[in-house]
């Protein structure tokens, strides 16, 4: 077969000057590309290449003009409508990017002004579509007076509402508790025509979560239903986060239920999963708390750390401490090795008073060469005092300086406390006294958690005593250091007055 290729080849293309290409498909032989298609292809190479080169010179002086435009508007006192007027007049795409930019800029009564300016050039832009984005975004931004004024002006100039004018002045209107002008316009929508969509009733059922109207959003959602417009899977998540914040347990339960029951389970948002943890931790459901908190970490979407907390806190108020290490395991598996993990990675051992944790968790650190902060030296202080070895408290406080890290007021209270259970060396603090430590304004900067797991305290729950016994005026009258809290609770221990001198 390839012989009779060859013969027929050289049979019909003798000229050694003619470049052939034979594409063989099915068994069949293509129509060879000769001199002449290839170099029409090139002329068709060359067309193209000028048309993709005009185009980059137009996107070029597209975005110089629009880089030139934005300039004019960052410059102090600018003013977009003479800005408008200079240069005569803007393209859609001009005009929609001044109004981002006056937007993030917060000026929004520029943004009325030159879109009336740049509406009256082209009586064109006068226009449904123009209407709604500019009342749109003045309901997202709470300025519902001029929403309203936009619409009558719509209905002026002959415009026809849609949903996407009336669903977002709903929406602002009942996010400002106005449900009786929000209701009055969801008639309004009926009257011309229009039947509210799930976006309507979504508008109002979030409002009314909002001011905890937890019964008009019952009966907001039997209403929808009774007008044939069925919730969808944006209306559950908005009914399950506002009964969870709520700490309405059975009601979000049953929504949640019946978004699985019409196949929604993966429809269920991010921020779903974590209002349905935090009530279950709220109230220390430790099980169905687990189980969102696993649903949570397998969508990938990061913990905030509060919530982080208050799951913890639910272990250490269950005295549940070895869960403290897999929960941050769990975390650095997922997120990476963050402060608050290695926080309850820390907290974990020294609620078990096992020094042997505490110190692998000390070597990780180091090889991970993690920041110390005083968070983490305070839950090994505290550790030490509770299992009493002064020796390695008094090694880790000599450390300080080399971790960089400053008392807080937490520290200052363990090293006190301590002292009252036979620590013996209040020198630590004439040598912070010395370095400047306890002139500076009192700071908390521990972790909540740190707290939750040992408590406040003698020297804490003292200073609070103290400070809440004092008349408003003594509590304003100054900036309050360590030392002024320290001169309020001690007295002159043995020989060594350990005030302040004045």
């Amino acid at each position: 077969m390839e012989n009779v290729v060859t013969q027929t080849q050289h049979h019909l293309y003798p000229n050694s000057n003619n470049i052939v290409v034979f594409l063989k498909t099915h068994n069949h032989f293509l129509k060879p590309f000769t001199k002449f298609h290839t170099q029409k292809l090139h002329t068709s190479v060359s067309v193209s290449d000028s048309k993709h080169t005009t185009l980059l010179v137009e996107t070029y002086h597209v975005h110089n003009s629009l880089r030139i435009l934005l300039e004019k508007l960052q410059s102090q006192d600018s003013n977009p409508t003479h800005i408008l007027i200079q240069d005569g007049d803007w393209s859609k795409h001009q005009f929609w990017a001044v109004v981002k930019f006056l937007r993030n800029a917060s000026r929004f009564s520029h943004i009325l002004q030159v879109f009336d300016m740049w509406k009256s050039i082209e009586k064109s832009r006068i226009s449904e579509f123009n209407y709604n984005k500019v009342i749109g975004l003045l309901c997202e931004e709470g300025m519902m007076e001029d929403a309203l004024s936009m619409f009558q002006e719509m209905k002026i100039h002959d415009l026809k509402p849609s949903l996407d004018t009336y669903n977002p002045i709903i929406r602002g209107l009942s996010g400002e508790r106005k449900f009786d002008d929000a209701l009055h316009f969801l008639n309004e929508m009926r009257e011309f025509g229009l039947e509210p969509d799930t976006e309507t009733y979504d508008g109002l059922i979030r409002a009314y979560g909002k001011f905890k109207m937890y019964d008009e959003m019952g009966m907001c959602v039997k209403q929808m239903e009774l007008n044939g417009c069925f919730p969808d899977h944006v209306t559950y998540n908005i009914l399950i986060q506002e009964y969870s914040r709520g700490g309405l347990l059975q009601r979000m339960q049953k929504v949640y239920h019946r978004m699985c029951s019409k196949r929604m389970r993966l429809q269920c948002q991010p921020e779903t999963l974590a209002a349905m943890l935090d009530a279950y931790a709220t109230f220390g459901m430790v099980e169905k708390m687990e189980t969102f908190y696993r649903k949570l970490v397998n969508s990938r979407t990061r913990m905030d750390d509060d919530l982080i907390r208050k799951v913890a806190e639910v272990y250490i108020k269950s005295y549940m401490f070895s869960r403290l290490e897999d929960f941050g395991l769990e975390l650095r598996s997922a997120f990476g090795a963050t402060d608050i993990v290695w926080c309850l990675r820390l907290l974990s051992y020294a609620c078990l008073l096992s020094r042997k944790g505490m110190d692998i968790i000390v070597q990780e650190m180091r090889h991970a060469r993690t920041r110390w902060n005083v968070t983490f030296v305070n839950i090994i202080m505290l550790a030490y005092v509770k299992m009493k070895d002064f020796t390695h408290l008094t090694i880790l406080l000599a450390q300080l300086p080399i971790h960089g890290v400053k008392p807080d007021i937490v520290t200052i209270g363990i090293v006190l406390d301590a002292n009252k259970i036979g620590f013996d060396d209040m020198g630590t603090l004439e040598k912070w006294r010395k370095m400047g430590y306890l002139d500076r304004v009192v700071e908390m900067k521990t972790d909540s958690l740190v707290l939750t797991a040992f408590g406040k305290g003698h020297f804490l729950k003292s200073c609070e005593e103290v400070y809440s016994s004092l008349d408003p005026e003594n509590r304003e009258r100054k900036t309050w250091t360590y030392d002024d809290l320290i001169a309020l609770l001690l007295k002159p221990i043995g020989s060594v007055n350990y005030l302040k001198p004045k």
